[in-house]
């Protein structure tokens, strides 16, 4: 029993990264755009063709990177972990399709297509703070959504709950919308929302706690982004390269949303 608990611990994940993945044309003002929104600096280029990068951050440990991509673009996972080829086992067991790419690190595949890379874990564990915006608002990045489609939602809600370990809870007001909720250690929030529709695979995009969500967008607007549209406690966004993020009303140091009105996450 030990024995069995300890090869258990060492299949838990330990940390996130969220990679934001952005064609080759507008890599370079996508990669300024999110150094800026989130304070960050560059580190150096690494991969066969140069197209990966870490967003540093002031404090704490890194938990954004930037990839040039071939295709349209969006987010993906890096989950760190003790035990990678038994965390990949593991996830197969539980529905992934896994793939090992020549030269990178085992890729899983949700039931739903959502992609998640597994790599090793070197001990990070500090979350970095939030940032004040030139215009006074206070930010940061904290969530990966996952958009489902509709016919796989159940299903995809059972495998990252399963697959995280993390507490699965319904929205109190959006049925299209599930969280998990996080440990304290982790960087990153997942919310998966249920897509209206049922073609192709599972898409995600990021999401920003936020404490004043007008000032922020205005500051992003500046930054080159383009607003889509408004909801009541969430503001969904285009960065420079074309892809969508969301600027949420939450509370950007504890992910919650400050006061009751109607929720789609804590």
């Amino acid at each position: 029993m030990v024995s069995e608990g300890r090869s258990l611990a060492r299949m838990t994940i330990r940390w996130m990264t969220a990679f934001i993945d952005r064609p080759a044309d507008p890599f370079d003002n996508a990669v300024e755009f999110w150094m800026e929104t989130t304070g960050t600096k560059l580190s150096s280029a690494r991969g066969d063709h140069k197209e990966f990068a870490t967003l540093l951050p002031p404090g704490g440990d890194a938990y954004l990177r930037v990839q040039r991509v071939g295709d349209c673009g969006g987010s993906h996972l890096d989950l760190h972990v003790d035990d990678v080829e038994g965390f990949v086992r593991r996830a197969h067991a539980m529905g992934a399709h896994v793939e090992h790419p020549p030269g990178g690190p085992p890729l899983i595949r949700s039931p739903a297509g959502m992609v998640a890379c597994v790599v090793n874990h070197h001990g990070e564990s500090i979350r970095p703070g939030a940032l004040m915006s030139p215009e006074g608002a206070v930010s940061i990045v904290d969530q990966l959504c996952i958009d489902v489609p509709e016919d796989g939602f159940d299903e995809e809600c059972a495998f990252w709950s399963g697959l995280t370990g993390w507490v699965l809870q319904s929205s109190s007001s959006h049925p299209e919308f599930k969280f998990l909720i996080r440990p304290a250690w982790s960087p990153l929030r997942l919310l998966l929302q249920r897509r209206e529709d049922s073609d192709g695979p599972a898409r995600s995009h990021l999401d920003i706690a936020c404490d004043d969500v007008k000032l922020l967008v205005d500051d992003h607007l500046r930054l080159g982004a383009f607003l889509l549209e408004e909801f009541a406690d969430w503001t969904c966004m285009i960065d420079p390269a074309g892809l969508p993020y969301c600027i949420t009303r939450r509370n950007p140091h504890t992910g919650l949303l400050s006061t009751p009105t109607p929720d789609y996450g804590p």
